[in-house]
């Protein structure tokens, strides 16, 4: 890829969060500009508003298209230019009909080839649902617009924790039935192809966690471990995936067992993600793993509590651009000796008379 600056969109997210107070702190750094060319899918009013609640000199330039976008500039692309009410830590109606459609002209741009990777900041998933957004997150909505057929698969990371999701928003009571053998296979599968792709691991280890308490207790508190998980994990074993398990979850992060791995497939959100964020020091990254974009966002929420106090702290957003620049590099290097393979260059010779026949025979 050399010196190219990547072209990031940046969708504004929920507008009555933090979502512009941590986009204009990552990028207050003079050197993030030399990066790569941000491209924030937004409105110029509310930025605006924000820009005043915070009492920062942010500035920017508003572009009515991504193909404007100028580089050494952090570009604001006007997604809508009407006035909406702006209520810094409450959620609002029109603060959900503001993030989607920013997020809808982000879908259009990449799939028009307008830019390289995509950075989302936090929504709220209720405030946002209504016509053309009926999902339950950014994961699913992305996968329906950008996946092309592909399934996604959701990682937290941070350094070298990379924990990975079997479900994502699924009411607890649900979450047993949608664990099958072949959903472990598919996202064990899309993890180990990111690990090696994505963030370049030459020969992944991967954990598996157990779905109940003490990974079923051979049987006594589940039977999920037994007539499922451990059958998945024969099988991609002998597909060539390097995966093991499955793992009770208390001991495995109680007592360091994560550390020997380069990603851990956990059953279900809390399962994963209340040790991981115990353990990450809140600069994590979420990544959407398996689809032909890259989209990474911060990993944390709206932040309501702290809308519009300028105390909000821009690591992981700041984290979130150098991930999704990090993997687009990643994935061109990887790619790039498969994109033009040498021609076979020789013929192998083969011997048709009977004597080879006859020895064949017998």
């Amino acid at each position: 890829m050399g010196n190219k600056k990547i072209r990031i969109a940046i969708t504004h997210g929920d507008t009555n969060g933090i979502g512009y107070e941590v986009i204009f702190k990552a990028f207050s750094e003079p050197a993030m500009l030399e990066l790569c060319t941000p491209i924030i899918y937004g409105s110029p009013k509310v930025a605006a508003y924000h820009r005043n609640a915070l009492g920062t000199d942010a500035s920017f330039t508003i572009i009515s298209k991504a193909e404007d976008a100028v580089d050494d500039r952090i570009n604001l692309l006007t997604v809508f230019d009407e006035e909406i009410k702006v209520e810094l830590g409450h959620p609002s109606k029109d603060a959900g009909a503001a993030a989607l459609k920013a997020l809808d002209c982000a879908m259009r741009d990449y799939k028009a080839g307008l830019f390289d990777v995509l950075v989302t900041a936090p929504i709220n998933k209720n405030n946002i649902q209504g016509e053309g957004f009926d999902f339950c997150g950014h994961t699913e909505y992305i996968e329906e617009r950008a996946g092309e057929g592909s399934k996604s698969l959701m990682i937290l990371f941070e350094n070298s924790l990379r924990v990975a999701l079997l479900t994502t928003h699924l009411p607890v009571k649900d979450i047993a039935a949608a664990v099958t053998k072949e959903r472990i296979k598919e996202k064990a599968t899309i993890l180990f192809d990111s690990l090696k792709r994505d963030f370049r691991v030459a020969n992944p280890r991967m954990a598996i966690l157990g779905l109940n308490p003490h990974a079923g207790d051979d049987g006594l508190l589940g039977s999920e471990e037994k007539d499922i998980i451990a059958p998945a994990v024969e099988e991609l074993t002998a597909e060539g995936v390097n995966v093991f398990g499955p793992y009770p979850a208390d001991g495995f992060f109680g007592n360091g067992s994560y550390r020997a791995f380069d990603g851990i497939l956990a059953m279900y959100h809390d399962q994963g993600l209340a040790p991981f964020k115990a353990l990450s020091s809140g600069n994590s990254v979420n990544y959407t793993a398996g689809l032909p974009i890259v989209r990474t966002s911060p990993g944390h929420g709206t932040a309501y509590d702290i809308a519009g106090k300028g105390v909000a702290d821009e690591s992981s957003f700041r984290n979130a651009i150098y991930a999704a620049i990090d993997i687009f590099r990643n994935r061109a290097d990887y790619d790039e000796p498969l994109q033009n393979p040498l021609k076979k260059l020789y013929h192998e010779r083969k011997d048709d008379s009977d004597k080879v026949r006859f020895a064949v025979k017998s």
